[in-house]
């Protein structure tokens, strides 16, 4: 081995010398350098290598700290061996290579054994031997198939305007990804904000890998019994999506942009006059005097204050964009406070770097450096005093015009000193962090706070749009993937722009996309300067009727929707969950035809179809399903094929999902109602869902303000109960509608020992389409025969048998 190192251009961590036990792991001396182990649980191994000495242990993205493990260590005439109560880890004394495996010593992960860790220069490189069979997802916002098997991807966070469906790299670094092999699941998080290259297979057979341009070899090595498993491991080292501010997850209507002040009136009330739900309005740049942050344009926007009030009066909360460049222009506040406090990103030489983007020539703030970002911070007291609720981090790869960003800057990394190389990626989740730090101390409740470039961790911070995406139905399907890996890897609240940013949706493309948007996290309609309007109302009647139906079913479905924002928090389960979460080991899933599908949330199953589609071949999985419209049922594990047109998504439900709903859509989240729709579907499996409740926007649930309620269904007792509430918020809910999807003949249920009469009622999700065809009867559309119960909405256990 040392002397095909002697010949080689690249260096391993060579021969193992001795090792040193410390309270979380141990750190092993080689002949080329230094490994370190470090237990954070049972399943979860930070591993770090140096050819020096190791540094001190830094991040921006890690916020888990190691718990306490029991291990053992042994030692023999070939390896060392870790053991915890679920993994074994082994680390060859001859190369330093590590494998891990499960206690019944099947491999989980394991080293390239001629490869393993390798220096080439300053790059560092780990190579993992490929499994039979091995699988990899997520890696965030990477285009692709949900299989990256054979594929190469690259971080390094990009302005990438219009970009291409199989574009790479795009706005988001998160460099973790998921294996799958031989009923094995495993995460692997690679901690280092330097340009980097993942190549999962591609261009060879022998190995998978990550590296990086610099910076440590450091990653966390995540086990878990499934992918469910190794994502919250993921989000306890990363951390989780805050609760959002309810009205967030309604309704928001962009275009770059809506001026002057009454154009953004206008579009407010046609939402009201014709009866679209809607809980916010977005201004891009044209709100600003020339393009400058933190100021208004007087001409269009003389009195921002009125208009906010204006568009509250009537439910709609304003969002602003937010560019990090701050015009090189004396006399404007900014620029001269940020040039007094020095905090602007700088060159070695000391002067400020300058850059050409929407104002002019730019300095932009140092994020990595504290003072920066309480100058930021503060500078966000005028836009939280006129009444504005969130704020959209934009142009933040750093996107300059020539995109070519000089690599010798200087970033503080709070005191720790770096340059672009280490600082680009970071820096949009860095401004991210400043905006919703400060703005969350300003305002005392929750803000909204979105994205277009982040890093691992930043779900903690922000919401994630997949940016300037096209109109037409390729970037469509695009985006649900993007969105469904961003969910693979620890980011819940995400979503695209419902129309395409670049260019003219059509009638057709615009009624689908956002049906299939009424079914992702983030709700959003979008376009940019010279294209067609493209709010909902913009594309004729039926287009708009088609949208009002799945508007009202998303803001109907609030209750679910809302429950699982706050899942998220605990466990960072995604809202869009790619199939590969409780389907892994399914081969049908990874099939191209069926890849785009997604379940929401645990029990609805949405099949994206492209616009010019009439009918679509489905993949069910394991288990039974109910069409959403109609209540016919499928078994599982099979391929079917159904209509779908334009005014109707395929959507299913799964057998014994619980799903708790609004009565009535109303114009905003706000408009609850008291009456709480439960929709139980038939099924063989026990199921539990938590339905959760809190006022929406202020922190009070984390002093238990808040109403949370397990529901369980079994089978087998023909049992619903909806335990007794937890917390201290009272529901505005006040009375309970039990509908039964698939049960037939159902004449009498009790509730807690009262005997309560089925009524039947004719039911629709959505209302059927007017007849715009002078010629041809359009079908009344899909409606279903229920059985139904009514009741007491109460915080005390509900038990319904029948």
């Amino acid at each position: 081995m040392q002397e095909i190192q002697s010949r080689s251009a690249s260096v391993g961590l060579g021969h193992y010398q001795s090792y040193h036990q410390n309270n979380n792991g141990l750190e092993i001396q080689t002949t080329h350098g230094v490994l370190r182990l470090t237990l954070y649980s049972e399943s979860i191994v930070q591993i770090l290598a140096s050819r020096s000495s190791l540094k001190e242990d830094f991040s921006y993205a890690v916020v888990g700290t190691p718990r306490l493990v029991k291990f053992i260590i042994n030692e023999n005439n070939d390896s060392l061996l870790i053991e915890t109560s679920y993994i074994r880890i082994s680390i060859t004394k001859s190369g330093s290579f590590i494998s891990i495996s499960d206690l019944d010593g099947t491999i989980i992960n394991e080293d390239d054994k001629g490869l393993g860790l390798q220096w080439i220069g300053e790059q560092i490189n780990c190579y993992k031997k490929l499994q039979e069979g091995e699988r990899f997802l997520g890696l965030g916002e990477k285009n692709g198939p949900l299989d990256k098997r054979g594929r190469g991807y690259i971080n390094w966070n990009t302005d990438a305007y219009a970009y291409s469906p199989d574009a790479d790299p795009l706005y988001c670094s998160i460099p973790f990804y998921i294996g799958v092999h031989h009923q094995k699941t495993y995460g692997i998080y690679f901690d280092n904000s330097f340009r980097s290259q993942f190549n999962f297979g591609a261009s060879n057979n022998r190995f998978s890998s990550f590296s990086a341009d610099s910076g440590e070899m450091k990653y966390y090595f995540i086990a878990g019994s499934s992918v469910a498993k190794i994502i919250d491991s993921y989000t306890y080292l990363t951390g989780r999506t805050p609760l959002p501010p309810k009205w967030s997850i309604g309704y928001q209507q962009c275009r770059y942009s809506y001026y002057p002040d009454r154009e953004v009136l206008r579009i407010a009330e046609n939402f009201r006059e014709r009866d679209l739900p809607g809980d916010a309005i977005v201004l891009d740049i044209h709100y600003m005097d020339e393009y400058k942050i933190f100021t208004w344009d007087k001409k269009h926007f003389p009195d921002p204050k009125g208009l906010i009030a204006k568009l509250k009066a009537l439910g709609f909360h304003v969002v602003v964009m937010c560019d990090p460049g701050i015009k090189v222009e004396p006399g404007y506040e900014p620029y001269d406070s940020g040039i007094k406090e020095e905090i602007f990103i700088k060159y070695p030489d000391g002067t400020n770097y300058t850059g050409q983007v929407w104002p002019g020539w730019c300095h932009f703030p140092d994020f990595t450096n504290e003072a920066a970002r309480k100058w930021w911070a503060n500078h966000f007291k005028d836009y939280v005093a006129l009444g504005v609720d969130g704020f959209w981090n934009d142009m933040n790869e750093i996107a300059t015009w020539g995109n070519m960003l000089p690599d010798l800057m200087q970033f503080d990394f709070d005191g720790r000193k770096s340059t672009t190389r280490e600082g680009r990626n970071l820096f949009g989740m860095m401004m991210a962090r400043s905006t919703y730090e400060g703005t969350k101390n300003l305002m005392k409740k929750r803000p909204f706070n979105l994205t277009r470039s982040g890093f691992a961790g930043i779900q903690r911070y922000a919401a994630v749009w997949t940016g300037d995406n096209v109109a037409y139905d390729g970037h469509m399907m695009a985006g649900v993937r993007l969105v469904n890996s961003m969910g693979l890897s620890g980011l819940a609240f995400t979503g695209y722009d419902i129309g395409g940013f670049v260019g003219n949706a059509d009638e057709k493309l615009f009624a689908r996309w956002l049906s299939i948007g009424a079914f992702s996290p983030f709700f959003r309609g979008h376009t940019m300067i010279n294209t067609r309007a493209s709010e909902p109302w913009s594309y004729g009647e039926k287009v708009e009727e088609i949208s009002r139906n799945y508007m009202k079913l998303r803001y109907r479905l609030l209750p679910y929707l809302y429950s699982l924002f706050y899942d998220a928090t605990k466990t960072g389960m995604p809202i869009n969950r790619s199939l590969a979460i409780d389907y892994t080991f399914d081969p049908k899933i990874y099939d191209h035809q069926y890849h785009n599908q997604y379940l929401f949330g645990p029990s609805i199953l949405v099949a994206p179809a492209e616009s010019n589609k009439d009918l679509l071949k489905v993949y069910l999985p394991e288990g039974s399903w109910f069409e959403l419209y109609n209540d016919h049922s499928h078994a599982g594990n099979q391929e079917i094929i159904t209509d779908c047109p334009i005014e109707r998504l395929p959507v299913y439900v799964k057998g014994s999902a619980i799903i708790p709903m609004r009565k009535t859509a109303g114009n905003t989240t706000k408009d609850d109602g008291e009456v709480l729709e439960i929709h139980l579907y038939k099924g063989n499996s026990d199921n539990d869902f938590m339905f959760y409740e809190d006022d929406g926007e202020s922190f009070d649930y984390e002093n238990e303000v808040f109403s949370s309620r397990t529901m369980s269904y079994t089978p087998q007792k023909n049992e619903l109960i909806l335990n007794e509430t937890k917390g201290k918020f009272n529901s505005s809910f006040k009375k309970l509608v039990i509908y039964f999807h698939g049960f037939h003949n159902l004449n009498e249920v009790e509730v807690n020992g009262n005997k309560i009469i089925v009524d039947y009622t004719e039911y629709r999700f959505v209302n059927p389409i007017s007849n715009y065809d002078p010629v041809n009867v359009i079908p009344e559309g899909p409606k279903i025969n229920l059985p139904f119960i009514t009741t007491a909405y109460q915080k005390n256990k509900i038990i319904c048998t029948w």
